[in-house]
């Protein structure tokens, strides 16, 4: 009897109390408002011997896998539309470098800071999208060093694909994505770092930690996550976009392989740094 009074004091006790001492792994408050409902649901067990973690862990179990599909899909509702357009870029005759520049660097920005609002809200830390910089010197050496085969397998693919009849992007490049005048050239570099590190986090951090999630595979994830990474190549005809989808696999390849952004980051500043900065500077573009 006096066991039973005790369950009854608990489950009463628990309700009254605006947050309740409950604490998950991590050393979190987790039992809020919106919470109270599931803990009469699970008070039953506790009378089974389970304590107040365990009915808690059993009920986020079943939610967090919904919780993270509706998150990120309302996240990719953001992005991919916007992305597709870009097949139909060349249809644009007005657009110039200057505005193409500054609305990239803006909504890679804004989408990089709902990122870090999610991780946030559901108390996760940046290290979890590779937001780490324990051994920024060797990843940025890993960086340099990979580049160069890195660049050379990349021309190569897209050269066969070429070659096997895929459309490609003309040449020269886009007036849209060409810099004139030193002043535009400053904003191409802001561009091109901004870019590297936005996309980094939005396809390989951010993408594949949900999609992880979500799958349980990272393989799986990391293919998805090249896969809409393409997406916003369309400019670059087909062979630009299976090519593009192939650098963002190795991009994820080794995000996966480092847990750390950096080593891609740099890889990906580098290749669009020569491609949009150096190239045309040198009248190659």
């Amino acid at each position: 009897m006096k066991y039973r009074v005790h369950l009854i004091y608990l489950a009463v006790t628990s309700l009254d109390n605006e947050i309740s001492p409950f604490i998950d792994g991590r050393g979190t408050s987790v039992f809020h408002k919106n919470q109270k409902f599931a803990f009469l649901r699970n008070r039953r067990l506790v009378g089974i011997g389970l304590n107040n973690s365990d009915v808690y862990n059993s009920e986020r179990s079943r939610s967090s896998g919904r919780e993270q599909l509706a998150e990120v899909s309302v996240f990719l509702f953001l992005v991919v539309p916007s992305m597709i357009l870009s097949f139909f870029a060349f249809k644009q005759g007005t657009l110039s470098f200057v505005l193409v520049a500054f609305a990239t660097i803006l909504r890679d920005l804004s989408l990089v800071a709902l990122i870090l609002f999610f991780l946030w809200r559901n108390a996760e830390s940046i290290y979890s999208i590779g937001w780490t910089f324990k051994k920024r010197l060797n990843d940025v050496a890993l960086a340099i060093v990979f580049f160069i085969p890195f660049s050379l397998g990349i021309g190569l693919i897209e050269n066969l694909l070429r070659s096997a009849g895929l459309s490609a992007q003309s040449k020269p490049l886009p007036s849209f994505l060409t810099a004139k005048g030193p002043a535009e050239y400053l904003l191409a570099v802001l561009l091109v770092g901004i870019v590297a590190l936005a996309e980094e986090t939005i396809f390989r951090g951010y993408l594949i930690l949900r999609l992880r999630a979500v799958t349980a595979s990272p393989a799986l994830a990391a293919l998805l996550s090249a896969a809409l990474f393409s997406l916003g190549h369309g400019y670059e005809g087909s062979a630009g976009v299976i090519t593009v989808g192939v650098m963002g696999l190795v991009f994820a390849l080794i995000y996966l392989w480092r847990q750390s952004l950096i080593t891609p980051m740099v890889m990906h500043f580098l290749q669009d740094f020569i491609g949009i900065v150096l190239l045309p500077l040198l009248g190659k573009g």
